[in-house]
């Protein structure tokens, strides 16, 4: 016949337990990913949203710092707030948008892009775009390097919707790294 638990040895089972569970939470330290994203180039970019995405499925808090040519691939390409001259010529020169990246590699003339993205599809693999709304829906944290956005001419209202994003500066994303677990850049 099974022994059955009176309410102290309860008590005293649910206590061990309890203090089992803060002790591996206590140990698991702080699940907190940080990202700078620099290149601006389409491969790395999708890159930096697999791993987002990745860590979210651990239940892992992600931030991403977009800073310098990567911000261009959250430029929204319908949107085209008025600017100065330089600040246009910057708007021509960049891509508008994550559809319009570069490969770091193996361009060939613009077809390169097209060509992974094909791949991507017929291996079941989301589009950047794609990884991108699923990175708002799963509350990944994306910061715009304010710095970035004065250099190159960028306007806040020009960037994507995205229920995540703020704008702030390279002080910001070092405050988010001492604070972070791990860090990457790309």
């Amino acid at each position: 016949m099974p022994e059955t638990l009176t309410e102290v040895d309860f008590k005293n089972a649910l206590d061990t337990l309890t203090a089992r569970v803060d002790a591996i939470e206590q140990s698991a330290g702080n699940d907190h990913l940080s990202i700078g994203v620099m290149t601006g180039n389409l491969d790395t970019t999708i890159a930096a949203f697999i791993i987002a995405l990745a860590a979210t499925a651990y239940d892992i808090k992600v931030d991403m710092f977009f800073t310098f040519w990567a911000v261009a691939a959250l430029r929204d390409p319908k949107k085209a707030p008025p600017k100065k001259l330089m600040e246009k010529m910057f708007g021509w020169m960049l891509p508008r948008g994550s559809r319009a990246l570069p490969l770091s590699k193996m361009q060939m003339g613009g077809v390169g892009p097209k060509m992974i993205r094909s791949i991507m599809k017929q291996h079941g693999v989301k589009s950047l775009e794609q990884m991108i709304k699923e990175a708002g829906e799963y509350g990944v944290q994306i910061h715009i390097c304010e710095m970035s956005m004065d250099l190159m001419g960028f306007k806040p209202e020009e960037m994507i919707d995205y229920p995540n994003l703020d704008f702030v500066g390279a002080g910001s994303f070092i405050q988010m790294i001492s604070e972070s677990k791990q860090a990457f850049f790309l």
